[in-house]
């Protein structure tokens, strides 16, 4: 690999000098934990339809519910059994130190939580895969005890408070974006000093635009992602590799060539 010191301190340097950092993460770093790509070869897209689990078919067809469920049932158990992987413990480390503002992330696996950030720092613009709701009187349940109904052999799970329809707590294609996470993380993103992109392609709408509003606005950019992406000519510094391997390295040059903060 090549030699990424230079790189890598200048970020350190960057985070060091900036005294609000928003990190904005996306599936490079899940897939890190083994949690699949739901876009990559052999991903969840590749064995099912998207076409299947828009919105709108999810909440006007059983047929497309159960077959969401199925689906559901499949991804749930990688996710349950993923762990925080060490790109997660960097950014805790750094709310530690006292320099995050906040965590934007795209990905829906509660691992920044359990990683040890803070939940009111972690603004989760697709949802959450952790909990369910009923559509109908908005009754929430564990993501776990839908999973027992499921292996328990209920195809299409409903509410048992008024059989109302049951919807994991995420964003479905053709379903809004929750307004008041995406306003906090446009606001965040315009107010904050340095903005570091960990794992993500950049190209799902509108939260690609986030990093492109905080340079906008003044801030620094930094994109840390295995491929090259759309808004690399933006950037300050661009690290082609692995989030957990150029996380821990950023860390470890905070830690040792700054000390303490």
């Amino acid at each position: 690999m090549e030699n990424l010191e230079g790189p890598i301190g200048k970020v350190a340097a960057l985070i060091r000098q900036s005294e609000k950092v928003v990190v904005f993460t996306g599936a490079g770093v899940s897939t890190e934990s083994g949690i699949p790509d739901f876009r990559s070869p052999g991903g969840v897209w590749h064995k099912y339809n998207p076409e299947d689990f828009y919105y709108q078919q999810f909440i006007s067809s059983e047929e497309s519910r159960e077959k969401y469920w199925q689906m559901s049932r499949e991804f749930y158990e990688p996710l349950k059994n993923a762990q925080p992987n060490a790109a997660h413990k960097a950014v805790a480390e750094l709310e530690k130190m006292g320099k995050l503002d906040c965590v934007i992330t795209q990905n829906v696996d509660n691992l920044h939580q359990r990683a040890g950030n803070s939940p009111e720092k972690v603004i989760e613009l697709h949802g959450t895969a952790i909990s369910v709701s009923c559509l109908t009187c908005r009754k929430k349940y564990t993501r776990d005890e839908i999973q027992s109904w499921l292996l328990q052999g209920v195809r299409v799970p409903r509410c048992r408070e008024c059989n109302g329809i049951l919807k994991p707590d995420t964003v479905s294609f053709g379903q809004p974006m929750p307004p008041r996470e995406t306003e906090e993380a446009f606001h965040r993103a315009r107010h904050c000093h340095l903005l570091v992109v960990i794992g993500s392609s950049l190209v799902v709408q509108p939260a690609a635009s986030i990093p492109l509003a905080a340079k906008e606005s003044g801030a620094r950019l930094v994109i840390i992602n295995r491929d090259p992406t759309y808004h690399d000519a933006y950037a300050d510094v661009v690290i082609h590799s692995s989030a957990g391997e150029v996380m821990s390295k950023i860390l470890s040059c905070l830690q040792t060539t700054y000390g303490p903060q």
